[in-house]
């Protein structure tokens, strides 16, 4: 696999506002947008200004199809298997909405499921008697496929739900083994890939999910308040809608009745923002034409270079776990404050997050920490800002380690 050039670097950094200003290692929480994304937005913001927002959205009704057909080659579906959403939570909502629960049924997850996911879980148990099962994680993280085929037969439950990639690891989950499994059982599978998306390359056909949810902000690089859900045939032959359909969604044929729209129409509300649906079809766009494989390549480079930097500072102690790792870097440091580390790194112009044992309180208990520093290069980053990171880090750990002294 070829890895980007110097000089295609270069361009990437010259197509992105945002490096002037920062070392942008938060990709995670949101990514830089480059220029043809800002310039889809606001062209549509000023065009719904000049001559109206439905007339707008009508004289670009080409380009808001063109977002299906986008959306539809980054996953390699059709485009009537994707609906627009305005975050991946949304489309994570609408998904788990349109599945029939009834009291005693079982949600089949893992130990790192996003927070939200499990919230949600634990919230259908309360209101309406369903029961959440875990499956095991391995000894080298990630799930353990073998107990997971296990749950799978012996609790045949209505849904099994995996996040991809942890918002509070690098983990990476083995999605296409965890299909060939699931694929035996007459269980939905939902896939929470809102920090996989525009990171690692995605094919619905080998992930074999039912269900994929996705935002636009993160390693995509579109704009906040943006996602997208696919939906599989199968969801769509079963006749599943979410639980608040709306006008976009369906057709009121008479008092006491309604129909649903054919493909994942239906899982859509009839107003959402078209100039973030069209800032998300440029940043799906983008990351086509700057080929997903070499920017996946990219990103594990980087990757890789910042934790074996870490590894060498004592004071550190990296928590990710799997065998295969990702953009996401996690780390604790005793003796220091994680608030006052974020925002020396910020007075430096380096942006990480930190993430908190109640974003993640099944992984945190294990690793037995209360909080974490997360870093997430991307693709667009350079070696020199990682070592600019690094340097700084050095000095505050040396700073943590005389307080403990």
């Amino acid at each position: 696999m070829m890895s980007f050039s110097a000089q295609e670097i270069n361009k990437l950094r010259k197509e992105t506002p945002g490096i002037v200003k920062v070392n942008h290692m938060n990709n995670a929480g949101a990514g830089l947008m480059p220029q043809p994304v800002i310039d889809a937005i606001i062209g549509h913001i000023e065009l719904e200004a000049e001559i109206g927002g439905y007339e707008a959205a009508d004289f670009r009704k080409n380009e808001i199809r063109e977002f299906y057909t986008a959306a539809s080659k980054l996953l390699n579906c059709k485009p009537e298997n994707i609906a627009f959403t305005a975050n991946a939570t949304d489309a994570f909502t609408r998904a788990f909405s349109s599945i029939p629960f009834e009291k005693g049924d079982i949600i089949l997850t893992t130990n790192d499921d996003y927070i939200s996911n499990q919230l949600h879980f634990l919230s259908f148990a309360k209101r309406f008697g369903i029961i959440i099962k875990h499956v095991k994680s391995a000894a080298g993280g990630g799930v353990d496929l073998n107990d997971l085929d296990r749950q799978l037969k012996l609790w045949k439950p209505k849904l099994l739900s995996v996040t991809h990639v942890p918002t509070n690891s690098g983990l990476v989950q083995p999605v296409e083994e965890i299909a060939e499994i699931v694929s035996k059982y007459d269980t939905l599978y939902l896939l929470d890939a809102c920090q996989s998306v525009g990171q690692i390359p995605l094919d619905v056909k080998k992930i074999k999910c039912d269900f994929l949810s996705a935002t636009s902000r993160k390693f995509l690089r579109g704009p906040r308040g943006a996602g997208f859900l696919y939906v599989s045939d199968r969801v769509l032959d079963m006749g599943l809608e979410p639980l608040f359909i709306d006008m976009r969604g369906a057709d009121w044929i008479a008092k006491d009745k309604y129909i649903q729209r054919p493909g994942a129409i239906r899982f859509e509300d009839w107003e959402f923002a078209y100039a973030l649906l069209l800032g998300t079809k440029a940043a799906i766009s983008y990351y086509l034409d700057n080929q997903p494989e070499q920017i996946w390549e990219r990103i594990k480079l980087l990757s890789r270079y910042i934790r074996k930097q870490l590894a060498d500072i004592p004071e550190i102690r990296l928590l990710d776990k799997g065998p295969e790792l990702c953009s996401l870097i996690t780390f604790t440091l005793p003796g220091m404050n994680p608030e006052q580390l974020k925002k020396e790194l910020a007075e430096k112009d380096i942006n990480v997050v930190t993430s908190y044992r109640n974003f993640a309180v099944i992984d945190f208990d294990e690793k037995e920490v209360e909080w974490a520093i997360r870093i997430s290069p991307h693709y667009y980053n350079l070696e020199s800002e990682a070592d600019e990171l690094i340097h700084a880090l050095h000095h505050l750990a040396e700073n943590a380690r005389i307080k403990l002294a």
